[in-house]
């Protein structure tokens, strides 16, 4: 125990609930306290995993016995609970989006540089099977030269969704692009490098939202051409997440989270010849998702010396820094292209 990191987790909802299993279960990792507004649901979390809780966040940055803090809270709250962790000397995984905009992010990431301390963004998409298994076949030349890039991501909101965070603007900065949308561009970043120019609309379609999007359909422009296409909504009524990957030679179609999501699957398209008939391969992962637990691993990684694979602040600067390109782009009604404010400040952080 005594080379365990200690570990808070501020947020007791679905997400945290995660990340509170996860931190108990690594061997690197303590969990010593959760954090909610809601007195019952910390103290739900606390009782299952048998440690302290709180109401106040600040109540996890006056304890010697935690080195790391875990933020799954509103959007709204990121920053301002994410600083005020990495000046206390505290190692931090953020939830994504990072911030309600890329300015939140930079201010965040100047904060880490600062401290000195580990910033890792939360993305966990990167570490699915399917889509590690996705990357290593595109890396290895597996359908040749990357031509396009194409998402869906959406599912049935919940009844109470109106009346949830996520529908009230301040709290949350944006709608589906966002919420869901973030996940569909950083993998884009993942497979086709940073985006250059956006393009994008905006449905609010169901839902009284305000000025919040419950749909958003977007077109990012890549180096060499590569052509990003992606549809996130809280209108898909049941759960979808398809995304694909083609090249001039052939294609790879991930598909399925599990659970309520479907089945995950890749499915490999190769053709042998121009004009003649594609073979295929499916690959099937059933074993449950290991993501939460391989995300934290990498996190945990870092606590002990070791070097982030996903989630670094300039990534999560590069994602921000296209979804406010998109809502830019939709506002105006044309394309728009990207800031390199998000490169400045990975060159910065690397000093």
């Amino acid at each position: 125990m005594s080379n365990r990191v200690g570990v808070a987790v501020i947020g007791c909802g679905l997400v945290g609930a995660h990340r509170a299993l996860t931190a108990a279960s690594s061997l690197r990792t303590a969990l010593r306290l959760v954090v909610d507004s809601e007195p019952e649901r910390a103290a739900n979390l606390a009782e299952r995993h048998r440690v302290d809780h709180a109401t106040d966040w600040r109540s996890a940055l006056s304890r010697d016995d935690i080195g790391a803090v875990v933020i799954c809270t509103p959007n709204s709250l990121l920053v301002p609970i994410g600083i005020a962790a990495l000046r206390s000397g505290r190692h931090v995984l953020i939830e994504k989006p990072m911030g309600r905009n890329a300015t939140e992010g930079r201010a965040l990431a100047s904060e880490a540089r600062r401290a000195g301390t580990v910033l890792k963004v939360g993305f966990r998409h990167r570490y699915r099977e399917s889509l590690m298994r996705a990357r290593a076949m595109h890396r290895t030349g597996a359908v040749g030269r990357l031509i396009q890039l194409r998402a869906r991501y959406g599912y049935g909101a919940r009844p109470d969704h109106e009346m949830a965070w996520r529908a009230n603007a301040e709290l949350a900065g944006g709608g589906a692009l966002l919420d869901e949308g973030i996940h569909i561009v950083d993998l884009f970043h993942w497979f086709a490098g940073a985006a250059l120019r956006a393009q994008a609309d905006l449905q609010t379609a169901v839902w009284d939202l305000g000025r919040l999007e419950d749909n958003a359909f977007a077109m990012l422009r890549f180096a060499g051409g590569v052509i990003g296409q992606f549809h996130v909504g809280t209108t898909e009524w049941k759960n979808l997440f398809s995304f694909e990957i083609r090249g001039d030679q052939g294609a790879i179609h991930v598909e399925g989270l599990g659970g309520s999501y479907g089945e995950e699957s890749l499915v490999l398209t190769r053709r042998a010849q121009p004009g003649a008939e594609a073979g295929t391969e499916r690959l099937m992962f059933a074993d449950g998702d290991t993501s939460w637990a391989a995300e934290w691993e990498d996190f945990a990684t870092a606590l002990h010396g070791g070097r982030l694979r996903h989630g670094m602040p300039d990534e999560g600067l590069q994602v921000l820094a296209t979804v406010d390109a998109l809502y830019a782009a939709a506002r105006s009604g044309s394309a728009i292209a990207i800031s390199t404010a998000p490169t400045a400040a990975r060159d910065l952080l690397a000093r």
